[in-house]
């Protein structure tokens, strides 16, 4: 397993669409398994393969306490969604940045397995949000993009800043 690195908004390789995965072999479950190893170490509970450069749609996610319940969901469709909710979201992409985002309270989401096993789950609170978040990078759209223009400029002036003050 390896931890990949993760694009940093704004590279403009995070605005890329995700193609479907056709077929799921033994390269897309390495995969799976190296996009896990990078999202817990990063540390976050969710990560799109658009974020580590891979323009494909597979997400994995895992907002257990324990880091014990790793969910993969390839080719994922949002097939219902219900009622409105505001929380706090961050993203390993755009890092210390967190703001209210609006999304569906709760979510049916159709995807394939690592094994490529189809299924369908229901999801609200935090995973609902993760889920969509993730689907949003798929669809080569960051988390501040749902901000106002104002805010999304005053983040990549802070993230500027922040490059500018590591090196």
């Amino acid at each position: 397993m390896a931890i990949l690195p993760i694009l940093q908004y704004p590279d403009e390789r995070l605005h890329k669409v995700a193609k479907k995965v056709d077929q799921i072999n033994e390269t897309i479950r390495k995969l799976v398994r190296d996009m896990a190893e990078t999202m817990y170490s990063a540390p976050g509970i969710g990560l799109a393969a658009t974020q580590v450069d891979q323009h494909i749609q597979l997400i994995v996610i895992d907002v257990s306490e324990m880091h014990d319940d790793l969910k993969v969901f390839i080719n994922p469709v949002l097939v219902h969604s219900q009622g409105e909710k505001e929380n706090e979201e961050g993203c390993l992409s755009v890092p210390g940045i967190y703001e209210n985002v609006t999304r569906a309270e709760r979510i049916t989401v159709r995807a394939l397995d690592e094994h490529g096993e189809p299924f369908t789950l229901e999801a609200e609170g935090l995973l609902a949000v993760c889920i969509q978040h993730e689907m949003d990078h798929l669809q080569g759209r960051v988390f501040v993009e749902h901000l106002s223009h104002l805010k999304q400029t005053r983040i990549r002036a802070k993230l500027k800043k922040q490059r500018r003050e590591t090196f």
